[in-house]
């Protein structure tokens, strides 16, 4: 009895810890919510401006989606990779030098090819392309050698934990009765909750192409750019030619609108999957609890029209894994699933991240065991499975959704097309994309014809880099004066589908850290921060601003 009564005791207590929490103030000259590649790099170079700051992140592993199977890094022109964004790819570098680091293949048997470019750059003593806990060991190591104060799992009290005075944000406190006071407050989430609990002003969704006079935002059903479409006639009814029969899953019943109309959906996420294909470091695609064949009719028949292209995006990383992506009509994106995602409460988030993970590892197991798979693709399948020595600690499974898009801030500069496609200036630049202007599938729907088509799927080159303003990083004055956004900056949906890449997020992550410095030392708001003293900062640190 006494045993079981200690263990009640022990039981209460932690219960009520949980309940109410340490409701301590945690103090630091800047306070950054997020535990994402921008949030690391924004810290380093906080510290190492002479300033306190502490992370509160609502995740417990640290780098975002540069950790979480992002390997084969979108890069661009890698020239306009900088400060400390460069500095990450440095250190992948020097791990991949170590013969130490080649478990699973020797190092000359690694094709050091992707993107156009070496993936180990010996002569800029770089390396783009990595493994999941590399990257993550990466960004421990900054944390560790700058001793930068940080708090996982501390999620964000989104209806009442934003405290502001005179326009400024004086504290926030999580869910754990946590409270965080600062000067300057950087949110460095994919999905803007402290931007947005702030009251900061924000999009969701596809603008109209006449909002900022761009021609590949809003609904873009004649884009056919990346093969992400249905190359062929495919019936979309769950009997073929019989519409009474229903729609097979996935397909919206939504009649598609005119191009160029804006809506407030988002493009589709999915888990970026970390493969093997060594019989020592590979465990079989698990099979769902809520497993329902009925979901990949669709994959079928594109395989019966005789679409082969299923490992076009099995890309290679070190030691015979992959960074798994979606390719073609029916892949690993969870297309029109999301569309809530951006407002949800974290209880509806953990169900569509969950959903997510149920709809990939679902259709893993289809096409490596269901008989209607094409003989050669199920043979080549069954020769991959997860990587056993990634993501230990959840079941081998990335432990972050690709948040391609969410919220977006309505700030000081919104970034377009047309300063991505160089047809306007960018002022005051903080740092430079590169990439294609990159949007994957928003809806399933079917065509006129009565077949099933996708739709969203842009992706237009930008010829040269650009710049990005930091009026886009920055919110209207009036909305808060001391908070800085490197997530979701102010960026139309499409031009936000260049901007999104992971090396830009260092480098914003970078850029803000040094406006809230000078903020700081000057005792002003963020939109008040001198471009002349943080172009000399930034130049200092070698960050790439312009051409």
């Amino acid at each position: 009895m006494k045993n079981l009564f200690a263990i009640s005791l022990i039981s209460s207590l932690v219960f009520i810890t949980a309940c109410t929490g340490n409701t301590s103030e945690r103090k630091a000259d800047v306070i950054i919510y997020g535990g994402t590649s921008a949030a690391i790099t924004a810290a380093v170079e906080l510290v190492q401006s002479g300033k306190s700051v502490i992370i509160a992140s609502p995740d417990t592993h640290l780098g975002g989606l540069s950790s979480g199977g992002l390997g084969f890094t979108d890069t661009g022109n890698k020239s306009v990779i900088g400060g400390l964004s460069r500095e990450f790819y440095h250190r992948v570098w020097q791990h991949y030098n170590d013969s130490v680091a080649w478990k699973w293949q020797k190092q000359a048997e690694y094709g050091n090819k992707g993107q156009g470019t070496v993936a180990m750059d010996g002569e800029n003593r770089t390396m783009w392309i990595f493994e999941p806990h590399v990257a993550e060991k990466v960004f421990e190591d900054f944390v560790a050698e700058n001793k930068i104060t940080i708090y996982r799992n501390e999620w964000l009290d989104r209806e009442n934990g934003v405290q502001k005075k005179n326009n400024k944000i004086t504290s926030f406190k999580t869910l754990s009765g946590q409270t965080y006071s600062g000067k300057i407050f950087i949110d460095a989430t994919y999905e803007g909750d402290l931007m947005a609990a702030a009251g900061v002003s924000y999009h969701i969704g596809r603008e109209a192409c006449s909002v900022y006079d761009e021609t590949w935002n809003g609904v873009q059903a004649d884009a056919r750019h990346h093969g992400h479409y249905f190359k062929t006639n495919i019936d979309p009814y769950v009997i073929p030619g019989n519409p009474e029969s229903g729609l097979l899953y996935g397909i919206s019943t939504e009649e598609i609108a005119p191009n160029c109309t804006g809506d407030d959906k988002i493009q589709a996420y999915c888990f970026r999957l970390c493969m093997s294909n060594h019989p020592d470091n590979r465990l079989p695609f698990p099979k769902p609890d809520d497993y329902d064949p009925s979901k990949y009719e669709l994959l079928v028949r594109v395989f019966d029209s005789g679409w082969r292209e299923w490992f076009h995006k099995y890309d290679i990383i070190p030691n015979r894994k992959t960074d798994t992506n979606n390719h073609g009509p029916f892949s690993t994106d969870f297309i029109g699933m999301n569309y809530d995602y951006p407002e949800a409460s974290y209880e509806r988030r953990r169900e569509i991240i969950k959903e997510h993970e149920s709809y990939q590892k679902g259709l893993l197991y289809f096409v490596a065991n269901d008989p209607r798979i094409p003989r050669e693709v199920q043979e080549e399948m069954q020769t991959w499975g997860l990587a056993k020595d990634e993501f230990t600690d959840n079941g081998n499974w990335p432990h972050q959704l690709y948040i391609r898009e969410a919220r977006r801030m309505l700030g000081t500069h919104v970034m377009t097309e047309n300063e991505v496609l160089g047809k306007k200036e960018v002022p005051q630049p903080i740092g430079m994309g590169s990439y294609t202007l990159d949007s994957h599938n928003i809806q399933r729907y079917v065509t006129s014809e009565g077949y099933v088509q996708n739709e969203g799927d842009v992706g237009i080159h930008a010829s040269t880099p650009y710049s990005i303003s930091f009026g886009s990083i920055l919110p209207k004055k009036e909305e808060c004066e001391n908070l800085l956004v490197p997530v979701c900056v102010s960026s139309s949906h499409i031009a936000f589908g260049s901007i999104r890449m992971e090396p830009v997020f260092m480098i914003l992550g970078q850029s803000a850290a040094l406006a809230a410095t000078i903020a700081i030392d000057n005792n002003q708001s963020v939109q008040e921060v001198s471009y002349t003293t943080l172009r000399e900062k930034m130049d200092a640190r070698k960050q790439v601003v312009e051409n």
